[in-house]
């Protein structure tokens, strides 16, 4: 029997294996476009495809994390609006103070640019939440008009019916 229940060692040890699957996909992709500029074609190439490998793992990890039979479209943009304003609005500002007091000026910049793209983030799945609520309300009215439609044209054809 399986169970996702939050707060578990088992959960925490998914979100950890996840972001280290995720890490490894990003850090080998980065490798390869290095080994590439550096003139190994060979070796872009083991990195881009041992990256392809690590994408799987982190899927797998994402399918424990978030079944599929548990998700929604609006959950989807809820789960990536939460992430996204986290990002802007605590990890990011920490990141900043923490590289500010240590004087890495670099990594101040880095941190402010990608908050502000997290917020920019944040707003375009906002919107899309909104523009997906609204078109269930389109959706749903159309819907109702057919269903009315049909009503009334068995009402029609039951009148029809000799008795």
């Amino acid at each position: 029997m399986t169970s996702k229940i939050p707060g578990t060692k088992t959960e925490e040890n998914l979100h950890s294996a996840f972001a280290g699957e995720s890490m490894a996909n990003r850090k080998y992709l980065y490798f390869a476009k290095v080994a590439r500029q550096l003139g190994n074609e060979e070796i872009a190439k083991l990195f881009e495809e041992t990256a392809h490998q690590e994408t799987g793992h982190a899927f797998a990890h994402l399918e424990l994390m978030y079944p599929p039979s548990d998700l929604t479209v609006e959950k989807l943009l809820e789960i990536a609006i939460e992430g996204e304003l986290y990002e802007t609005n605590q990890m990011y500002p920490a990141f900043e103070q923490t590289a500010r007091d240590e004087g890495r000026l670099d990594a101040v910049e880095e941190f402010k640019e990608q908050g502000l793209e997290s917020a920019e983030h944040a707003e375009v799945f906002l919107q899309a939440a909104k523009r997906f609520k609204a078109l269930g309300l389109v959706e749903r009215y159309h819907a109702n008009k057919y269903q009315k439609a049909l009503n009334d044209l068995k009402d029609l054809n039951e009148l029809k019916q000799p008795a």
